[in-house]
């Protein structure tokens, strides 16, 4: 029987990777899960909408969980409603998006640990391999849009940009940035691929 799995979801391009290579593993991905801060009622990840989570979840077919959390209290929330998810979905597993922080990784092997399941990075690899990365969600048919941009690592022009055969080009040749964006240096909302059943319109949401 294929793990039932939870997926942390942020609604970029690295969450959708990593749901990408849970389905290619047999994977039953039975839900994303993204967190909402009572402080600011956006997600935590990327300070995105919850009407566009919503409808990226609708195209996707699979069933979103919010978990509505205080900065305060951030950790202790979630392994709450991780535990009831558990029962819910009948979980054995909890996936993240990390491809290579290790600090990432420990915080939530601890959080699955805490709640009796397993965790898994289905991205996981060297830092050297950021650039291929990229260069392979482009290629398997995401599409995905910059959305947020650290102010002091990539100009604001760069809201608004799509991911493409250019936007690698140019972000291949920025020093000390992370093709990938793992250190925050930009956000993005994937808006259609070879899972969505139809693209995501977020027009008036």
């Amino acid at each position: 029987m294929s793990q039932r799995v939870a997926l942390s979801w942020s609604g970029g391009k690295d969450s959708c990777m990593a749901l990408h290579k849970l389905v290619e593993g047999d994977k039953k991905v039975a839900c994303l899960v993204t967190t909402v801060p009572q402080e600011t009622g956006r997600t935590f990840a990327h300070d995105e909408e919850i009407g566009k989570m919503k409808a990226q979840a609708e195209a996707l077919d699979i069933p979103i969980e919010f978990i509505h959390c205080s900065y305060d209290t951030y950790n202790e929330d979630f392994l709450k409603h991780l535990l009831d998810l558990k029962t819910k979905y009948e979980l054995n597993a909890i996936a993240f998006g990390d491809i290579y922080l290790e600090g990432h990784r420990e915080w939530g092997e601890k959080l699955a640990t805490a709640a009796g399941i397993q965790a898994l990075y289905p991205l996981w690899m060297e830092e050297s391999m950021m650039l291929d990365a990229l260069n392979q969600f482009i290629k398997l048919g995401y599409k995905a849009e910059v959305i947020k941009v650290r102010g002091d690592m990539l100009p604001q022009d760069w809201v608004g940009r799509i991911l493409d055969k250019r936007f690698i080009e140019e972000i291949s040749k920025k020093a000390d940035i992370c093709p990938m964006g793992e250190s925050g240096e930009y956000h993005t909302f994937v808006f259609d691929g070879p899972l969505f059943k139809e693209r995501v319109n977020t027009k008036g949401l």
